[in-house]
């Protein structure tokens, strides 16, 4: 009989699925809970995933990488993110930031940076958000101006996920501050030049593996050549890429409510109450039921994003509700997880704590839920 998890994935989306399932359980699992204590960044994890070739999923094979596709690199997510999702964060920032360099750069651009984001030498970062200008990118402020054969960017960038530890970063900015939408540009940047300086790294609820830093862009000189595509078609750039993001958050914040089933489905078998295992306390037994739909139906809905995107069909309803559904569900599902756990759930000696911290912020980055609901109202 035919496994229904392995339904309608190709031979080659198991082998990536279950070698990422391997890999996680193996290499990142066992160093998570002491990641999260120390907020260590995960290099000799990542160093392991680059081997496998999992830092180069979204990387052309001309560059190095493994050319794999978005429902590829989301299967493989979905496994990392139930072992870490700081680290799945990571991933998720340098693959996409590596694939938006594979669509708009240059091929000087892309033998420049490519090959070594595929071999993890050189993390990826997207300088977007700024700290008055979150899902509204229309009010950014950094600039960019044209000084001879090179840009002066100037400006904040918050929230930047991989911006303390990256080798490469993606700067949004204003070239032309009458030209609304228009005037924006991407530019690369090397984070290791003067004029880009890491001012804060946060400290947060969860996630802590994955820095999240404030970046200061002071006289930043960049050369001309580092403009990718070219100059007006940054917000074209940006939206271009937010369906593939929000699907793959989707599939971060499905796979970590699968750990906290999981977790709570084995606890449940293990912890006796009345004479019994509490899984077979009809009340147990149900709220595990709820969780296990809501992980499911998140999963599979992700996964027709995924291949509508796949398949270069627009999906940014699609994405936004994927992301909306697989982001509210996971925080109620960790949150039942825990709920299960009775008093143990509250403590670090358990995972499911850290799988409620974790898992939070989906709900706000890549667009918050609120963003998501107005772009399903609009499509309406």
């Amino acid at each position: 009989m035919a496994d229904a998890s392995t339904a309608f994935l190709t031979e080659q989306q198991i082998l990536i699925r279950d070698s990422a399932r391997r890999v996680a359980a193996e290499v990142v699992a066992p160093t998570a809970a002491e990641r999260d204590r120390t907020s260590a960044w995960p290099h000799a994890e990542l160093a392991a995933l680059a081997d496998l070739g999992f830092l180069g999923m979204l990387v052309p094979e001309e560059y190095g990488g493994s050319g794999a596709s978005v429902v590829d690199f989301c299967l493989a997510q979905y496994e990392f993110a139930a072992a870490d999702a700081g680290l799945a964060t990571i991933l998720h920032v340098h693959n996409f930031t590596a694939l938006c360099i594979a669509t708009h750069g240059s091929e000087e651009q892309k033998r420049r940076y490519l090959p070594a984001m595929a071999r993890g030498e050189s993390i990826g970062a997207f300088l977007l958000t700024e700290p008055q200008a979150g899902s509204d990118t229309a009010a950014l402020r950094a600039t960019a101006r044209r000084d001879g054969d090179h840009y002066v960017l100037d400006g904040t960038k918050q929230f930047i996920s991989n911006g303390s530890e990256a080798g490469v970063g993606l700067a949004f900015v204003v070239t032309d501050k009458a030209g609304g939408k228009r005037g924006t540009s991407v530019i690369i940047v090397d984070p290791k030049q003067p004029g880009y300086a890491v001012t804060r790294i946060e400290t947060k609820l969860g996630q802590h593996t994955a820095h999240t830093a404030q970046i200061a862009l002071e006289g930043y000189r960049a050369p001309a050549e580092n403009l990718l595509a070219r100059e007006g078609d940054g917000y074209r750039i940006v939206m271009g890429g937010l369906s593939d993001g929000r699907i793959g958050i989707a599939f971060i914040a499905a796979g970590v409510a699968r750990a906290a089933l999981d977790a709570a489905v084995a606890y449940s078998k293990d912890r006796e109450a009345y004479g019994k295992p509490i899984a077979e306390l009809q009340a147990v037994s149900f709220d595990l039921a709820d969780m296990a739909a809501q992980v499911e139906i998140a999963y599979q809905y992700a996964l027709h994003a995924a291949r509508l995107c796949e398949q270069g069909i627009e999906c940014a309803k699609e994405a936004s509700i994927a992301k909306l559904y697989a982001s509210e569900i996971a925080e109620k599902v960790c949150s039942d997880a825990i709920q299960i756990h009775g008093g143990y759930g509250y403590l670090t000696d358990f995972p499911v704590e850290r799988y409620a911290r974790d898992v939070r912020v989906c709900k706000i980055y890549e667009g918050t839920s609120h963003i998501q609901k107005l772009i399903i109202a609009r499509s309406l």
